[in-house]
């Protein structure tokens, strides 16, 4: 059976994984950063890129030990490549590069997008591509269809920010700490989302891009005026946050025959989103398919799965595959009108 080593530590998350071509996960370890970057609100790159440096080798170690496996035992080295914080991007990459030399295996740099995108893969055995995407992260937010390994179409980005951080920067305005998703869900459980007159940039646009940069504003001068309570503001925030992934999914549902709607990323952790999202999906006579919270944070199994995909098509990468801090899905996308470098 094949095994591949995954890694990952393109943000805060040091990770590494054994993950078979069977959808087995034979060990896998993800240590956050969470108490080192919650005093700035935000990660901060080279505090991440340090502890990656500090935290990877001795996870990589453990996930081998504990499958009763040693690197020569294993088939390929997927390691996450790009997008991310450069730094922290290198440290993984730069260790499945010598894992992958030292002992004659094949290297795989994974998009670490590609990771979130086939992640429901592992998940879901029925899965079959094509399928449209809804990839929502804190970097990222994409509809995309997925028509096979490395074969991508976008339809939809975000023209400022992602949806994640949208989230972060709202719980920092509410002072309710880091990270912002999981922060700002829990706050939301006992407010009103109807107490917050906040926008919903682009809803009803006849393209089905994404925009937060309005809406974070808004949140700000919500706090500031002082007239609400701060559970209403996360409350009306999280809502209008449901409301413009669900209507420009929506278009894009119209514009794409894919069986199945997808969502993954960090982001797709969040219940409402989920909910609102499989009764859309079920309206429009579609599937839905999510992967369990834990496989939509960042992780090093998606990273292996993603890697045992590439695997099984042939596609494995030489050792001077360079590190990216951007690297899209679908490189032969335009640049959306009014869109800044992210997109």
């Amino acid at each position: 059976m094949t095994v591949i080593l995954g890694l990952e530590s393109s943000c805060d998350d040091s990770a590494a994984a054994l993950v078979t071509a069977d959808r087995h996960i034979l060990a896998q370890k993800v240590v956050g950063q969470t108490a080192a970057h919650q005093p700035y609100g935000g990660v901060v790159p080279e505090i991440a890129a340090r502890a990656h440096v500090e935290i990877l080798p001795a996870l990589i170690r453990d996930v081998l030990c504990e499958a009763g496996v040693s690197i020569r035992d294993v088939d390929a080295v997927a390691a996450t490549a790009g997008p991310g914080l450069i730094g922290g991007v290198m440290v993984a990459l730069l260790a499945g590069k010598g894992l992958a030399l030292a002992a004659g295996k094949p290297l795989i740099a994974v998009n670490h997008l590609e990771g979130h995108a086939l992640s429901p893969r592992l998940a879901d055995p029925d899965l079959g591509f094509p399928y449209l995407l809804l990839l929502v992260s804190g970097g990222h937010c994409q509809l995309l269809e997925v028509r096979g390994v490395g074969d991508y179409r976008r339809l939809a980005t975000t023209i400022d920010d992602a949806a994640g951080e949208a989230f972060d920067k709202a719980a920092k305005l509410l002072g309710i700490g880091y990270p912002g998703g999981p922060a700002i869900e829990a706050l939301a459980a006992r407010g009103d989302p109807r107490a917050v007159p906040l926008p919903r940039p682009l809803l009803g646009s006849p393209e089905p891009h994404f925009s937060f940069a309005g809406l974070k504003s808004a949140v700000q001068r919500a706090v500031v005026a002082g007239d609400f309570r701060p559970e209403d503001i996360a409350a009306s925030f999280q809502q209008a946050v449901v409301d413009c992934l669900v209507d420009r999914t929506r278009l894009a549902l119209r514009r794409s025959e894919a069986p199945t709607l997808v969502v993954a990323g960090g982001v797709a952790a969040n219940t409402a989103i989920r909910t609102e999202l499989r009764g859309l999906a079920v309206s429009r006579g579609r599937r839905f398919s999510v992967p369990p919270a834990w496989l939509c944070t960042d992780n090093a199994a998606m990273i292996g799965w993603a890697g045992a995909e590439r695997f099984a098509a042939g596609m494995c990468d030489s050792l001077d595959a360079p590190a990216r801090a951007r690297w899209p899905l679908d490189e032969s996308a335009e640049k959306v009108r009014g869109a800044g470098v992210k997109a």
